[in-house]
């Protein structure tokens, strides 16, 4: 068997295992499919059709990553996913094309009231594009994802601690191999979520073991 082959065929195997960690009620309209773009991120989704989604893997970065890693990272965007947070196809672009087209033509002819109107659209769809992706938002919806993350981990089988050990493992190798400043940054402030997030339920387990006389003492 050929390299080729057998690199073509570990590949097919790992899409299909990565499907089978997708709760059961999404395996019907989510697609998991090697990404076929040149430099393409780690892994992402985007909407294909109506009542479709398809997540995007880069096999060759997604092949360095350990077995624990990669189920985090899958279940973190299958999160987004759950969540409505996966970036849909709007009118803001193509407004924003026609308001710059028309702003344009209106400088030629000089029509003053069809110029604000156009300068108008293009402020509108603007900041509307502007609300989608500001840094906040994303960095708000992505440790919202992470936690969910961690409890579709458990629904899998994993422990509280190594869900948020795997994760965290997870979060450090893409920090490390991330060359962007501003993504590592986004990793980071991730990272810093999910270590206050551990440390909250670890103090709610111990309060929750801890004997009833004992914490009577204390109150």
């Amino acid at each position: 068997m050929s390299y080729a082959t057998s690199s073509a065929r570990a590949e097919i195997n790992e899409l299909r295992r990565l499907k089978t960690l997708l709760p059961p009620e999404l395996q019907s309209w989510v697609i998991v499919e090697g990404s076929t773009e040149v430099n393409p991120p780690l892994i992402r989704s985007e909407e294909i059709g109506k009542d479709e989604i398809e997540i995007q893997i880069d096999l060759a970065k997604w092949d360095s990553l350990a077995i624990d890693q990669r189920n985090l990272l899958f279940w973190h965007e299958v999160a987004r996913v759950q969540n409505d947070t996966i970036p849909k196809e709007g009118w803001e672009m193509a407004a924003l094309a026609i308001g710059l087209g028309g702003a344009v033509g209106e400088l030629w002819v000089q029509d003053g009231l069809l110029l604000l109107l156009a300068l108008s659209l293009c402020g509108i769809s603007g900041y509307r594009l502007w609300q989608k992706n500001s840094s906040e938002k994303t960095i708000t919806e992505s440790i919202e994802a992470d936690e969910k993350a961690i409890a579709l981990a458990t629904r899998f089988g994993y422990s509280l601690p190594n869900a948020y050990k795997s994760l965290g493992s997870a979060l450090k190798t893409l920090i490390e191999m991330t060359p962007s400043r501003r993504k590592r940054k986004k990793y980071e402030e991730r990272l810093q979520a999910l270590r206050r997030s551990a440390s909250r339920d670890k103090a709610r387990n111990q309060e929750g073991r801890q004997p009833i006389g004992r914490r009577d003492n204390r109150l």
